[in-house]
């Protein structure tokens, strides 16, 4: 739909202010806070009706559409103001974006945004506070480390312990944590080319990347064996923790799952931590997917064990309805974080007893993400929050149920959270015409724009994914989706136009795992 940003056919241009030799008029300061408001409410009520009239997901603009229409921007050309420049920006970019709050929408972990979260974040960015030194923040920081407790005292580790730090996201959390891990082994005598981690060949992506950044071996990492559904298998890993402790090398963290990206699935925490606290070895877990548990009123017994872990993560632009970012890192012991601590005379001096958040994060200037998590929480409380994630798993179980009696389709496993996988493969379809209608089906959806799913590999083979995390979505909605799927397939069976596939249809999960999934030792 066209911006309804009101047009400007001439440049805007306005005297700079007297005694200046350049226009301030287009910051945000006091004398242009009569701008500001009619700015932000201009781009407002352009969002607002939008929302209101979008009935589907995507454009369905090809990328070559999309590229003649962003190389047809001069950004060296003459300035045309701000009204202009947002006008002609939301034609390009609202036009043509990925709306997430859309009930089709079913692809990655991306979930429609809270008000509150909204609002606050049209206060940070107007105030633009850095929560890395205190003299930069001052009470932004002192609501980050009660958030920090908060969240703490969710996972069941004790507040005045607990610390932790607000990230980009879940691959920033599992990469710190993991150097902490790191640099307890390095401090105990390991060596780097002796370090491993175990963790399951479903674990996030974010944890092989980890171990290269972190200048491990390429065999740093070791795939424990899973059961059917990708869960890690606390017998294997008992057996492999003997075996590493053979060779001579030292295991500095496993890694369990508290959501796994595909599946959904939780791995068992509590004997994952016996078999972590028996040897000790550091337990951290990925609850970027999964932490919205822990505000269910329904589900939170699924997290049960998280609380013995050495660190969590978590992503609250997942399943807290925040927009990106909005994630921690959160350790059960403060003393943890010190290895992250560096000093610098001009920012936070040693001797300098301020609670500088600097002291704790991988970043410096950082943005006060935080604050939307404050806001949706004193708007709608925790347990509101809690009731919009019960619902998506809600659903999740409903579209299970639908599917388990589909002749069309066939169910791939099961889910703790909101995910679900399946494959178009009626009665008499040769498999190997199945997994070429996985990738050709989900570009059919998606260049047609009206509804978005994932693809993925399970057990060898290519199979459709839904990740549901919108609490609007109904079960017919869902079912609309399925018949657009269902339509696809026919259609490319009946021998009209195939979309190539993107990729090779099995892939390896992580190169660098020395194991596959479920492989017996």
């Amino acid at each position: 739909m066209p911006s309804r940003l009101p047009a400007v056919t001439q440049p805007v241009t306005t005297a700079p202010s007297q005694g200046a030799s350049h226009d301030t008029t287009a910051l945000l300061r006091g004398a242009t806070a009569s701008t500001y408001a009619d700015t932000v409410r201009a781009v407002a009520d352009d969002i607002a009706a939008r929302l209101s009239s979008v009935t589907q997901p995507f454009s369905g603009a090809s990328r070559g559409e999309l590229q003649s229409l962003v190389d047809a921007v001069d950004l060296d050309g003459p300035p045309s103001g701000t009204r202009e420049a947002l006008r002609e920006t939301a034609d390009l970019y609202a036009t043509h974006a990925i709306w997430f709050h859309e009930p089709t929408y079913a692809a990655h972990l991306n979930c429609p945004v809270a008000l509150p979260a909204v609002g606050a974040e049209t206060m940070l960015a107007a105030i633009n506070t850095s929560v890395d030194t205190y003299d930069q923040s001052t009470v932004a920081t002192l609501m980050e480390r009660r958030l920090v407790e908060w969240t703490a005292g969710r996972i069941g580790f004790a507040v005045d312990g607990a610390d932790g730090v607000f990230t980009s996201g879940g691959t920033q959390s599992n990469f710190q944590a993991l150097f902490l891990a790191r640099e307890k082994a390095r401090r105990g005598g390991a060596r780097l080319e002796s370090m491993r981690i175990l963790a399951t060949a479903v674990s996030h992506f974010s944890v092989a990347k980890s171990a290269l950044l972190l200048g491990l071996p390429d065999d740093a990492v070791v795939a424990v064996p899973t059961d059917a559904d990708g869960r890690m298998s606390p017998d294997a890993l008992a057996e492999t923790l003997v075996d590493i402790e053979r060779t001579g090398d030292t295991v500095i963290a496993v890694v369990a799952t508290a959501g796994t990206t595909d599946r959904g699935c939780i791995d068992p925490l509590g004997p994952i931590a016996d078999l972590c606290d028996a040897v000790g070895t550091w337990l951290h877990v990925d609850a970027a997917y999964g932490c919205g548990l822990l505000v269910s009123t329904t589900r939170r017994h699924l997290l049960s064990g998280i609380e013995r872990a050495r660190s969590v993560t978590v992503d609250f632009h997942k399943s807290f309805f925040q927009p990106v970012s909005s994630s921690a890192l959160i350790v059960r012991e403060r003393p943890d974080l010190a290895p992250v601590a560096w000093h610098a005379d001009y920012l936070n001096p040693q001797e300098n007893a301020e609670p500088n958040q600097v002291d704790k994060s991988l970043q410096t200037t950082r943005r006060f993400d935080a604050l939307k998590l404050w806001v949706t929480l004193r708007a709608l409380g925790a347990d509101g929050v809690g009731a919009m994630v019960d619902a998506v798993c809600d659903l999740a179980a409903a579209v299970h149920q639908d599917l388990a009696t589909d002749r069309d389709f066939r169910l791939v496993g099961t889910t703790d959270l909101s995910t679900v996988l399946f494959r178009y493969e009626p009665e008499g379809l040769d498999p190997e015409r199945a997994d070429a209608l996985v990738p050709q089906v989900r570009r059919v959806l998606f260049d047609s724009g009206r509804t978005l799913v994932a693809k993925t590999v399970i057990d060898g083979r290519p199979c459709l994914k839904l990740t549901l995390l919108n609490p609007d979505a109904t079960l017919a909605d869902i079912r609309g989706v399925l018949e657009l799927v269902r339509s696809a397939a026919h259609g490319l069976l009946a021998g009209e136009a195939l979309a190539d596939t993107e990729e090779p249809p099995c892939r390896d999960v992580h190169p660098r795992l020395a194991r596959a999934e479920g492989e017996t030792r």
